[in-house]
């Protein structure tokens, strides 16, 4: 298809089209003259990831593009692609993408935190029961243990602590959706459109597992004390 047709197929209009092809976000289309390009479905189907990322998502084009990088990233194994493309997503608790300080040795301030050193101990014994040997490997090299420790120093610091008893239900149950996430993807034919599945999930499906949770609780909470 024209690049014309790209973008209205997509919905998206042609200047912003123009505008991820400059910034690398869209792969550029099959030459067929010193004017003209040629654009497929796989370039509409990242057309439409990357608008739902910016758009829904409102993750920063500099971040996009870095995730796509490690989407593109032929040469990595799919565990290694999926790993480095959802490290490069924003993560909560503060966590910025990117390798922190911290991923050498825990920073001064860190150490000096005795909630935050409460909290370590605390997902590195849950992980230990769970029997998750990859995330304790890595430990504070991921966003999401840096961030887990964060949000649960804060708890702790505010007078709500957990220990690995509350935590692990919780930890079991995402561990199903984990394997139903990668049962999902994997019907999909190729490595980077899977890791595009698993990107789009991060960063547009969760949303959809809060408001579950949230659900749920209204309705156990209807039906042990009524409305």
């Amino acid at each position: 298809m024209r690049l014309a047709d790209l973008g209205e197929r997509s919905g998206v209009p042609l200047a912003t089209v123009k505008y991820y092809l400059r910034e690398g976000l869209l792969p550029p289309g099959r030459r067929v003259n010193a004017t003209q390009a040629e654009y497929d479905e796989s370039h509409l189907r990242r057309l439409r990831l990357v608008r739902a990322m910016i758009q829904v998502g409102r993750i920063p084009v500099a971040t996009v593009r870095e995730v796509l990088a490690h989407v593109d990233d032929d040469s990595l194994g799919l565990t290694v692609r999926l790993g480095a493309a959802l490290w490069a997503l924003p993560h909560p608790a503060g966590e910025a993408p990117g390798a922190p300080a911290e991923a050498a040795g825990p920073s001064r301030e860190a150490a000096d935190d005795p909630h935050r050193a409460a909290a370590g101990l605390l997902v590195d014994e849950l992980l230990a029961r769970l029997g998750w040997s990859a995330a304790r490997e890595l430990g504070a090299l991921s966003p999401a243990h840096r961030a887990l420790v964060a949000t649960l120093a804060t708890l702790h610091r505010l007078g709500y602590p957990l220990d690995a008893d509350d935590l692990l239900p919780y930890a079991r149950t995402m561990e199903q959706a984990a394997a139903h996430d990668l049962d999902r993807m994997e019907q999909l034919p190729t490595p980077r459109e899977q890791t595009e599945y698993a990107v789009a999930s991060a960063a547009l499906f969760e949303p959809v597992l809060l408001n579950l949770r949230r659900l749920a609780q209204c309705e156990e909470s209807n039906r042990r004390y009524g409305l």
